[in-house]
C-alpha cells in the first residue's frame, strides 16, 4: 500500500469521526411529586410551610389577584 493512500485513509476516517455527536440531554433530577410539597428553603413565600395544600393555594391565588391582574394596579 502505498503513504498516500494510508493518509488519505486516515484524513477519510478523521472526518467521519467529526461527524459523529454525543447526544446532548440534560440531566435533570425527576419530580413526580406535586408543587406545594417543595423544599423548605429561605428563598420560600413567608407564611409557606412544605406540604401545606391549603396554604400553596392561598398564596397562588394572591398573588395572581395582587402581582398579575393588572386591572387591580391601576387603582
Amino acid at each position: 500500500m502505498k503513504p498516500y493512500c494510508v493518509v488519505a485513509v486516515a484524513a477519510a476516517l478523521a472526518t467521519l469521526a467529526a461527524c459523529s455527536e454525543k447526544p446532548q440531554t440534560l440531566a435533570l433530577p425527576k419530580s413526580d411529586s406535586a408543587a406545594y410539597t417543595g423544599p423548605t428553603s429561605a428563598f420560600a413565600a413567608p407564611g409557606w410551610k412544605a406540604g401545606d395544600k391549603a396554604a400553596w393555594e392561598q398564596h397562588l391565588k394572591a398573588r395572581q389577584q395582587n402581582g398579575q391582574n393588572d386591572y387591580s394596579r391601576i387603582n
